[in-house]
């Protein structure tokens, strides 16, 4: 921690104390290079077998988490890192106006629980979001729940996971450093007085209230030693009573046949079924249902695994099913429980050109989520699909919400584009009007900015749409630092919204580019499937084209072009990298799966299988993941991109493995000046609870990386 809250307060009143000016600090000379001093990484002797191919694994070693030695590793190359970050001179003024920029308040979406409203809001600066409650639409807002007091380096986040349905109990979930664990606890709403519940090992489950206690999914408890490492097994479905240890929680569903499955389990709001999704992987999933009134037998309603359909809602006797069979844009439809057959299902919103990307409850309608060309679409509609009336939003964007219970009368969503910052609007489902509830005060002018919606041609002749923002002013001449982003995969849409930290990059004159590859959901499941197993090559080969569109359309050159993506992004930019590293001047893989041989062997990433294949079960897809693992196709002697791989050592999804393996074979084969450093943060995770302190300090190294290795000018607010 760089005390970044002091900095900050100094900053502040030497603002208050004389009038703002602009400055302009000069482009870094790419003639004075700094020096970097790469840590020793040992080698040892690993060599694996895969159908002849013999692979040689020389930093295995940096897999332990726990060892010291890894520790001493981490250390040494944070560091090397922290010591050239920390000599570029403007790296402190980036760190202060994003600050000044992220220095709002941010609001979610209210919900209604019984007699109270709930949100989460965020208060400038604040690491975590705190729950706040209020009586009523007229009420005082009151802390519900404030997770900033219960960590001092603010790395504790809390969710509400669930209430019960007579709203006195709400189930919270706690995370830790970022770590996808959780622990729940149980709650009085109206007293806000904690119980003595305590559940552990808790992973990706929300609460789902029955009677006097509630269903949720777990693990059994990990080895000590390998909590954050150690492959997860027999994700099972529990029932726990309130009041209750955990000790006696009564096992709901579990698999001791398939240990590498998922098991999700959620009741219907009238509480009359209890529905099952179990998933081999992050793709397809079968679907159960058990009639809590008639006893505890499952039925299977859906088949696995190849298909994706979800509960939406029960009436009268009846499923709504949002399914993508036979129909890979999706469609609504019912199901008769008595006569649940496929000849006998009936289309209520049937397969259209746009993907249905979600569908939502409350009031006793439907709120129908279209995706168009990667922006949202609202429509309200009765249960069986008629009486459709389009909610109009403010602008093309992304937009949220429209959730609640059959009783709710108002309901709230938000909307948020690349510059119009999230703005909470309240509905009133009787008459579809709309009115503003929240709209944030934000330092920075939209007005200034430009977002329009380009179409490169792909190397197959796909066409392939793609986000910029810009100034407005900005001229076609090829010297404007550009950052292009991606994903490309687990049929994730990219759809426009508003981060404040891309407003450094705009206002100093960048691009900020968003491509939606295929492999993404922006079109459903045929563009999904485009870009998954052995289609994977297509998002990489989008990527890279969506690169040569911008410097052929003169917005940048290669010399100022970077490259960035996380997760499943985070190899994306690492398989582009090493396909064509002439191309980008930076590259930011974050958090990213960059061994593709060995991804599945640790915590949750054997769920990847369906959308990767497995290099240990046939020579075909060994061949396809080994011919774009990042790790594995670093060349010795080539001039990379200047890269900055982040990652952080209490990630248990993408394991910080991938990144150390990677930055250690970066830095030995890499040549040229360009510098190849990685960034661990500590106590941190994958991204989700990351508290602001971090999210800060990180931007700001990101920026400063990013104007260097792209010799561009930065101006910035002096105070």
């Amino acid at each position: 921690m760089r005390y970044l809250q002091l900095f900050v307060l100094i900053m502040i009143l030497a603002a208050a104390c004389k009038q703002n000016e602009q400055t302009e600090t000069p482009a870094s000379d790419k003639n004075s290079v700094i020096p970097v001093s790469y840590p020793t990484t040992k080698k040892v002797e690993q060599r694996d077998d895969y159908f002849g191919a013999n692979i040689d694994d020389p930093y295995r070693w940096l897999e332990i988490d726990t060892a010291a030695d890894v520790t001493a590793w981490v250390q040494a190359q944070n560091k090397a890192t922290f010591g050239y970050l920390d000599q570029i001179h403007y790296r402190e003024a980036i760190e202060q106006r994003y600050a000044e920029l992220y220095d709002y308040p941010k609001l979610s979406s209210p919900f209604k629980a019984g007699d109270y409203y709930f949100f989460y809001k965020k208060e400038g600066l604040q690491n975590q979001f705190v729950i706040y409650y209020q009586k009523g639409l007229d009420g005082e807002p009151e802390v519900f729940i404030d997770p900033n007091t219960y960590s001092e380096d603010g790395t504790t986040a809390i969710y509400l996971a669930g209430f019960s349905d007579d709203f006195k109990y709400v189930t919270i979930s706690q995370a830790d450093a970022g770590s996808d664990w959780r622990e729940f606890r149980v709650m009085e709403v109206a007293t806000k007085k904690e119980l003595p519940d305590v559940l552990k090992w808790v992973k990706f489950s929300g609460a789902s209230w029955y009677k006097n206690g509630f269903f949720y999914s777990r693990y059994p408890a990990p080895q000590e030693g390998t909590e954050l490492s150690g492959s997860n097994k027999f994700h099972s479905v529990y029932y726990h009573r309130l009041g209750t240890p955990q000790s006696e929680d009564t096992l709901v569903y579990e698999d001791k046949n398939a240990p590498n499955m998922y098991h999700n389990a959620s009741t219907t709001e009238d509480e009359r079924f209890l529905i099952l999704y179990a998933r081999p992987g992050t793709n397809g999933y079968a679907t159960y249902y058990m009639d809590l009134d008639a006893g505890r037998d499952w039925k299977l309603l859906f088949k696995g695994y190849d298909n994706k359909s979800q509960v939406i809602k029960h009436v009268d006797g009846k499923f709504l099913v949002l399914t993508d069979i036979d129909a890979p844009k999706y469609r609504l439809i019912e199901v008769d429980i008595a006569n649940p057959s496929a000849e006998n299902w009936k289309d209520i919103i049937p397969e259209s050109e746009h993907l249905l990307q979600s569908i939502s409850t409350g009031g006793k309608q439907l709120f129908v989520n279209y995706l168009q060309d990667a922006t949202d679409r609202y429509y309200q509609m009765d249960y069986d699909g008629t009486n459709k009336r389009e909610i109009e939003l403010p602008g093309l964007g992304s937009a949220g919400g429209f959730s609640g219970r059959e009783e709710d009368e108002v309901l709230f969503y938000s909307f948020s584009s690349f510059t119009y910052p999230s703005t909470i609007f309240k509905y009133d489902i009787a008459t579809g009007k709309t009115e503003q509830f929240f709209k944030t005060d934000l330092k920075f002018n939209p007005e200034d900015y430009v977002e329009k919606q380009v179409f490169f041609t792909s190397k197959d002749g796909t066409k392939v749409p793609m986000f910029l923002v810009h100034k407005k002013d900005i001229k076609l001449n090829g010297q404007n630092p550009t950052y292009l982003y991606g994903y490309g995969g687990f049929n994730v849409s990219l759809t426009p919204s508003f981060n404040p930290s891309s407003l450094i990059l705009l206002e100093n004159g960048g691009v900020f580019a968003m491509a939606n590859l295929r492999g993404g959901g922006e079109y459903g499941e045929e563009w999904h499937q485009a870009g998954m197993l052995l289609n994977k090559q297509n998002v990489f080969d989008d990527f890279i084209a969506a690169a040569e569109h911008l410097v052929a359309k003169a917005y940048t050159s290669p010399e100022k072009l970077a490259i960035a993506g996380g997760s499943n992004g985070g190899l994306l930019v690492g398989a582009c990298m090493t396909q064509r590293p002439e191309l980008f001047a930076a590259a930011f893989p974050a958090v990213g799966v960059m061994d593709m041989l060995r991804y599945h062997k640790f915590t949750v990433g054997k769920g990847w299988i369906p959308e990767y294949g497995c290099a240990d079960s046939s020579k075909v897809h060994f061949n396809n993941l080994h011919a774009y693992s990042p790790l594995h196709n670093l060349k010795e002697g080539v001039q990379y991109p200047a890269t900055l791989i982040t990652t952080a050592d209490h990630d248990d999804r993408v394991v910080p493995a991938h990144s150390f393996k990677f930055a250690a074979q970066l830095q030995a084969s890499h040549k040229g000046e360009n510098p190849v450093l990685i960034r661990i943060e500590t106590d941190a995770g994958h991204g989700a609870g990351k508290p602001t302190s971090k999210i800060i300090e990180e931007q700001a190294d990101k920026w400063a990386f990013f104007f260097y290795n792209t010799n561009s000018p930065v101006k910035y607010i002096e105070g």
